[in-house]
């Protein structure tokens, strides 16, 4: 391998866990602080808390929501383009068409808006005596899938619920994406029981990196974060974590690992392609 080639196997990702008021202004001069402290860091890849700029809750989708482009996607658009990253803006309630989605907007290190990502999996649950929540009271859900290309590696990206279906991340592993972020925010009740075991899962079902950055934990909020935004390797590993508070996690992703992985143990050439496999039904 040359030296060229090392060298872009490896970078450092950086996951802010930023605890979100219910001022807006605020969260945006937060995140862009933590964004420029993370790019100093040495970080090339900097991602964002699902509904980073607006308390999370269906009560306040509408009154937070913005278009693209819009006065969150500016601020993110600059501090990409001021810092040099690659930045994948969590995620903001966005409204087009009189419509209401939750969106992760991702940016390049020139500022460049290089996709969105509108929540495909609505977050409808109902566990009696503990939680229940319909995001599909407000919310439309997305139709696409998204991934995006760095000098890296292949990204594809998911929001929070969509962690949940083995599916997605399977159809992303096929499209060539060798890490894969989540913007989320598990609450207290999936938080503990579900959160790490589902990342480690989609890593280690497709031999990649996953990602996920959540708000820090507000007691005093209508919906409770669990927090604990992860990094977790091929290997199926917590590389890095957090707890509750308001943090930046840092991982340096090493390319070459995962492919020692995947070669280790070939799941792609031993799948039954013959018997069974997972498709878009359309290509979008």
């Amino acid at each position: 391998m040359s030296t060229l080639a090392r060298a872009m196997s490896k970078f450092r990702l950086a996951v802010v866990q930023l605890h979100v008021t219910s001022v807006k202004g605020d969260n945006l001069s937060k995140a862009k602080r933590l964004i420029k402290e993370a790019a100093g860091q040495g970080s090339k890849l900097v991602v964002l808390p699902e509904c980073f700029n607006s308390p999370y809750g269906t009560g306040f989708f509408r009154e937070y929501a913005e278009k693209i482009p819009g006065e969150s996607t500016q601020m993110l658009s600059e501090a990409a383009k001021e810092n040099g990253v690659y930045l994948v803006g969590g995620s903001i309630p966005e409204e087009d068409g009189g419509k209401l989605y939750n969106t992760c907007p991702v940016f390049g290190p020139d500022g460049t808006l290089l996709m969105t990502h509108r929540k495909i999996h609505l977050f409808d649950i109902d566990v009696p005596g503990k939680i229940r929540f319909q995001e599909s009271e407000t919310l439309s859900p997305g139709s696409a899938f998204s991934v995006f290309e760095t000098p890296f590696c292949k990204v594809g990206v998911g929001i929070c619920y969509d962690i949940r279906f083995a599916e997605l991340a399977q159809l992303y592993s096929k499209m060539g994406c060798e890490l894969l972020v989540y913007p989320g925010a598990f609450n207290m009740t999936t938080g503990p029981a579900h959160w790490e075991l589902l990342q480690r899962a989609r890593a280690l079902d497709n031999q990649l990196y996953v990602a996920t950055a959540s708000p820090a934990r507000d007691e005093t909020s209508s919906y409770v974060a669990w927090g604990h935004s992860t990094v977790v390797n091929p290997w199926g590993e917590v590389i890095s974590s957090t707890g509750s508070e308001e943090a930046v996690v840092y991982a340096d992703i090493d390319l070459q690992y995962l492919a020692d992985v995947r070669q280790q143990i070939p799941l792609t050439v031993q799948r039954r392609d013959d018997l069974y496999a997972v498709n878009p039904v359309t290509e979008r």
